[in-house]
């Protein structure tokens, strides 16, 4: 059943006082003010940069200057003569003792190229590490860069994953074939045959264009090595710490133990820090090696040279169509950019969360898709906030506009046509699909802004609506689906609730925020579910020698499964709670009855109660006990989910292209989403907004560019367009609500959906603006130069005076 919450059109001059709404221990579901906010609007945030311990040392890393070459020496003679260097480590200093970085997640028959912590033989890309420089300061370390002698033979490079594949094209890594780390397929029905049963064919050939994450917070990173007991402790900017400490164990050969890591206040992280780089090996081995604290800061240009890139695919689509706009059958062939190397989850992004759910929101009886895995002279590709759903969301979305423009229909029409509408469906554990869509139709006003269009064009004036549907699947779980599917992770959380005599809390959570509100929503959970004011819930995370064991944050799993954790621990103190408070109140544990903070005896006359910090006290003072129960009321949990939940939505736009400048103005967005059961509605509202300025970034602005020989051409924020507070309409969003039964508190995740609705519905509009000059599709970003140059090229085409 599919229920509504009001609007909540947030906007800057906007205050949200919501505290009057909020019953005693009843926070689900109500706007709670971030406890956050606090400390980080008054400058008191613990972020790593701003850490200086005692007798530090700071560190660069020196990067090759070309795309593709062969290193014949390393000559670090005079980096080492600058007074204070302490040392200088390259690739064959470290021969034998460091392994090769590997991905995690192996799709399929995946090729793995050897990707060294330190280039020694050979440089695949712009940005390659070829040597780490510890000394005294920052300058010093940056002086000594310029000092290390390379000699280079460089190679013929190639950026493009197209002509990577081509025969005759260069090889970069000697194990690959054609620069083909792997092609998975996927395929369900008959494709053929619904082929020879359409009455037409529309083909798309489509480019999601490559991205550089751009947090507000580059990596960071201190470590310092304990003499004593050789323990070293890691302060890392990571959305998984607990599998940061794996992979670092596995690459150094370190015991885990050994190894503690701590990731404080993080500004941002958006996919691209979850990934493994070789920084994080070489700060932890030089730690060791000059037995000083070391620190690493990026810069931001070198962010764009080193932390993983994402998006970068080619698609091309293909749509047998019956002539009523029923779609019989898909064919898909992709070909993803990987770069140079194989980063962690690098190959389930396009071969597995694109095109399991390449169909969208749609039904597609018949459907074939091949991915492949393109190894380019560019920086490595991986997960960026959506990780394939954004790539798979805008090919069908393109598709649906392409079969209503070649049928002659409407674009709504043709999804309605197609739209899923019965549940479970698939992977869709639940959804409101049809509905979404009708609200967000329902809120642009489309069918007067169709008539305000037409007016519009007689004026000269070329308004564009686009109004499109997504869908995806977040929580990625559980564990035994994540192994049949190659990746090397498991799909569940923890959650760890320490009672302390007083009755106040701590959960420890192995989910990890950078900005999602986890200590306000978790507190939210744990709260409602004890029965005690938020106050005295603490919210305890990024330490793993603090926090069980966890997964992390990720696909938009923070709620669903880190939530959900933190929910069937509460309910488990819950019930131990009750076992010490029938000690009190004389009954068995069956007849206490908890209820607004309270133990009681159900059905008691004389109404005891008993207050949940009293049965905190006899249970860590127990002198009064249950038989066969143990001291204290501290439970862990780890929740691994039955399957991942279905987020879906419907979002609009309404925009105006100048045809004499291409510029685009962005006049109204509507954001329509079924996210299940809100914990905090504002926080999910901020957490569409951010996503929506994310994807309206792809589609109007952001496009990494390189030149044929492999070097970055958008390698500053000078070149690198981001989007900025003034070219963004004022958001709408509204939330429609279908509960998921695939975890206890019925949330599905919503953090993504902004970077995946966005990109095609402002192309939608755009091109339906643009539709009288006879322009069917541009590739993002849709730069003014861009639309200006297709509107010069169809011009003699224009039909301008037409009103269709």
């Amino acid at each position: 059943m599919t229920t509504r919450s009001s609007s909540l059109d947030l906007r800057a001059d906007q205050s949200v006082d919501t505290s009057a709404k909020v019953k005693p221990f009843d926070f689900i579901g109500h706007s709670v003010i971030r406890r956050e906010d606090a400390s980080l609007l008054t400058g008191r945030g613990t972020f790593i940069d701003n850490l200086k311990l005692p007798n530090m040392a700071y560190s660069a890393v020196l990067r090759s200057p070309h795309a593709h070459a062969v290193v014949h020496n390393i000559d670090i003679t005079k980096a080492c003569a600058l007074p204070g260097i302490i040392g200088v480590i390259t690739g064959e200093d470290i021969k034998g003792k460091i392994a090769s970085i590997k991905p995690n997640w192996l799709a399929g028959d995946i090729k793995v190229p050897d990707h060294p912590v330190l280039a020694h033989t050979k440089v695949n890309y712009v940005g390659d590490a070829v040597a780490f420089i510890v000394g005294e300061s920052r300058e010093v370390v940056q002086d000594a860069l310029e000092l290390i002698d390379v000699d280079y033979e460089p190679l013929d490079a190639i950026v493009d994953e197209e002509k990577a594949s081509q025969e005759g094209a260069i090889r970069i890594h000697d194990t690959l074939e054609n620069n083909k780390a792997g092609k998975p397929l996927m395929a369900w029905g008959d494709y053929t045959a619904a082929k020879e049963e359409a009455d037409t064919i529309v083909s798309l050939r489509l480019v999601n264009n490559r991205l550089i994450p751009s947090p507000m917070e580059p990596r960071v990173l201190v470590a310092n090595v304990d003499p004593i007991t050789a323990k070293t402790v890691l302060h890392i900017p990571s959305q998984v710490p607990h599998l940061h400490r794996r992979w670092i164990s596995e690459t150094l050969g370190w015991p885990e133990h050994k190894l503690r890591l701590i990731s404080p206040d993080i500004g941002g992280g958006f996919g691209a820090k979850m990934h493994l780089y070789v920084e994080e090996i070489l700060v932890c081995y030089a730690s060791r090696q000059f037995k000083r604290p070391i620190k690493w800061t990026e810069s931001r240009s070198e962010s764009h040279l080193s932390t993983h890139h994402g998006r970068a695919h080619t698609q091309y689509l293909e749509l047998a169509v019956k002539n009523d706009g029923e779609v019989l059958g898909l064919k898909l062939k992709i070909f993803a950019n990987m770069g140079a190397y194989l980063s962690n989850m690098a190959t389930g992004v396009p071969s597995v969360n694109c095109t399991y759910f390449a169909n969208g929101n749609y039904r597609v009886p018949n459907y074939v898709a091949e991915t492949n895995l393109m190894i380019t002279n560019t920086v490595p590709v991986d997960a960026y906030r959506g990780a394939g759903r954004p790539e798979a969301t805008y090919l069908i979305e393109r598709a649906m506009d392409a079969v209503a423009a070649q049928l002659n229909m409407d674009p709504l029409e043709v999804r309605r046509k197609n739209i899923i509408q019965e549940f479970p469906h698939n992977f869709y554990d639940s959804g409101s699909f049809l509905e979404c869509m009708e609200v967000a139709k329902d809120r642009i006003n489309y069918n007067a802004r169709r008539e305000e269009q037409i007016l519009a064009r007689k004026q000269g004036r070329y308004l564009g609506i686009g109004v499109i549907n997504y869908t995806e699947s977040c929580g990625m779980a559980p564990s035994d689906v994540l192994a049949r599917i190659g990746f090397d992770r498991g799909g569940y959380e923890s959650a760890q609730i320490r009672v302390h005599p007083d009755g106040k809390v701590t959960l420890a959570t192995g989910s990890m925020p950078q900005g999602h509100g986890h200590a306000t929503s978790y507190a939210q959970i744990v709260g409602s579910i004890l029965q005690i004011p938020m106050e005295d819930v603490e919210v305890l995370y990024g330490d793993t020698d603090a926090v069980p064991v966890g997964v992390g944050t990720y696909n938009s799993r923070s709620m669903a499964v880190g939530g959900s954790a933190a929910k069937i621990c509460a309910e488990k103190v819950i019930q131990k709670a009750k076992k010490y408070a029938a000690v009190l109140l004389g009954c068995d544990p069956d007849a206490v009855v908890h209820m607004a903070g309270t133990f009681s005896k159900a059905e008691s006359k004389n109404h005891k109660h008993v207050k949940f910090s009293e049965i905190a006290r006899l249970a860590a003072i127990p002198h009064r006990k249950p038989a066969d129960e143990t001291p204290g009321l501290d439970e862990i949990y780890f929740h691994d989910p039955i399957a991942m939940s279905s987020p879906n939505g419907s979002h609009a736009a309404l925009v105006e292209v100048d045809i004499e400048t291409g510029n685009v103005k962005l006049l109204e967005y509507i954001a329509v989403d079924d996210a299940g059961i809100l914990i905090n509605p504002l926080l999910a509202a901020g957490q569409i907004q951010g996503g929506i300025a994310q994807g309206i970034g792809q589609a109007l602005w952001e496009d990494v560019q390189y030149a044929q020989d492999g070097q970055l051409l958008t390698g500053s924020l000078l070149d690198y367009a981001l989007p900025k507070s003034n070219t963004l309409p004022k958001f709408q969003t509204e939330f429609l609500c279908t509960p998921t039964k695939t975890n206890p508190l019925g949330a599905k995740g919503v953090g993504e959906a902004g970077t995946i609705a966005a990109p095609p519905v402002i192309v939608s509009a755009v091109c339906d603006a643009l539709k009288p000059f006879g322009i069917k599709h541009i590739d993002m970003p849709l730069t003014p130069p861009k639309i200006w140059a297709a509107i010069q090229k169809n011009r003699s085409q224009s039909f301008a005076g037409d009103n269709s």
